[in-house]
C-alpha cells in the first residue's frame, strides 16, 4: 500500500536523524532555563537583553521564569534567542524508534483483529494456543500492507 511505504520511509528517515541526536536527555534545560543559562554565561544583564529585544526589564525577568516554567511561547522563545545570537532548536525526540513504536502498534491492531476468531474458534472447544500470534514475518506484512493510519483507532 502506497500510505504505508510512505510512513515506513519516513520512519526510517526520521529515526536515523533521532539517533543521531542521542539521549534526549542531552537536551534537558537547565533548572533555571535556557535563556537565563546562556545570558549569564554571556555576561549580560536583564536590562541589557531587555533592550535588545524592545521590552522593559522586569518582562525579561518573566520571560526567563516563564521559560523555566515551560510556559513560554514558542514565538518568544525564538525571539529571545534571536537577541542572544542563539538559534532555538525544537523537536519531538520519541523515547523509543518510530519503528519499534509501530511495531508494538501493529501487533495490538494484529491480535484485535484475531480477537473474533479466537473467540469463535473457543466456543468450537478450538481454542488458539497463545504461541498461534503473528509471526515476525507476518508482522512486518501487517506493517507494509496496511493503511498505518488504522493502528491508532
Amino acid at each position: 500500500m502506497k500510505k504505508a511505504k510512505l510512513a515506513a520511509r519516513s520512519r526510517g528517515h526520521l529515526d536515523a536523524r533521532f539517533k543521531a541526536l542521542g539521549p534526549a536527555t542531552r537536551f534537558a534545560p537547565p533548572v533555571r532555563g535556557w535563556v537565563k543559562a546562556v545570558r549569564e554565561s554571556l555576561g549580560m544583564t536583564t536590562v541589557q537583553l531587555a533592550r535588545r529585544l524592545r521590552i522593559t526589564q522586569p518582562t525579561v525577568i518573566d520571560l526567563e521564569r516563564s521559560e523555566a516554567k515551560g510556559t513560554i511561547e514558542l514565538a518568544t522563545l525564538r525571539r529571545v534567542a534571536a537577541a542572544l545570537d542563539c538559534t532555538l532548536v525544537y523537536a519531538l525526540l520519541p523515547n523509543q524508534p518510530l519503528k519499534t513504536i509501530v511495531r508494538e502498534r501493529a501487533s495490538a491492531f494484529g491480535r484485535r483483529r484475531l480477537e473474533p476468531v479466537e473467540h469463535s474458534m473457543l466456543l468450537e472447544n478450538q481454542r488458539v494456543s497463545p504461541k498461534s500470534r503473528y509471526s515476525k514475518a507476518q508482522l512486518e506484512e501487517i506493517i507494509r500492507e496496511t493503511n498505518p493510519r488504522l493502528f491508532w483507532d
